[in-house]
């Protein structure tokens, strides 16, 4: 990965002030769907093995309270502007069934949703505005919000620091950051597979 999403450009342009803005921006607004946040986490904890960016342990605290706070920006989005973007006719993306379909299923699967959303690009994000448009339980969603976003943001971010500290892995930075890259756009390619089979059985 180069360019702009490059994460280890990001994480040095920006430091560790960028990176909280980054994974507030992916887990909350809808604009920030495209961000790179596994690889991001995952290419932080390489650094903190390398000393080249903040201690781990800062990490550890401050990543979780970006995640946290931008899942929370993100269900008071759903909330206040939800009902409006879903009820338009000519929105493709949104669309009101859309907004009863996830209030059944947050009903049915709502903490085991959020949490898991965390780990899924893209999901993570509309998860939470979809979250606050189908006017799911703020105490409820809160308490998954901040368990989804420790353990997804430590996890990742262990597991680059635990992997930062083996020669193999810190010869090959790039390549093992590609690696978690494409792995992280696998639930994402099953899904879109999964949603078109569904559309042509149901034709």
């Amino acid at each position: 990965m180069s360019g702009f999403l490059d994460p280890t450009h990001l994480i040095n342009t920006f430091g560790l002030l960028g990176m909280m803005l980054i994974i507030f921006a992916e887990c909350g607004l809808l604009v920030g769907f495209f961000l790179p946040g596994d690889s991001l986490l995952f290419t932080g904890g390489l650094l903190a093995a390398t000393g080249l960016i903040a201690p781990l342990w800062v990490l550890l605290l401050a990543l979780p309270v970006a995640a946290i706070a931008g899942n929370l920006a993100g269900y008071w989005i759903g909330r206040a502007a939800g009902p409006a973007v879903f009820s338009k006719p000519s929105s493709r993306l949104f669309r009101p069934e859309y907004v009863e379909r996830s209030q059944a299923f947050f009903d049915r699967n709502g903490a085991r949703t959020i949490v898991l959303a965390r780990f899924v690009p893209i999901v993570r994000t509309f998860a939470t505005v979809m979250a606050g448009a189908s006017r799911m339980d703020l105490r409820r969603y809160a308490l998954h919000s901040a368990v989804g976003g420790v353990l997804w943001t430590t996890a990742v971010t262990l597991l680059g620091y635990w992997l930062g500290q083996v020669a193999l892995v810190r010869d090959h930075v790039e390549l093992f950051i590609l690696g978690i890259v494409a792995l992280s756009l696998v639930p994402v390619v099953v899904e879109v597979v999964r949603s078109r089979r569904s559309a042509r059985s149901t034709r």
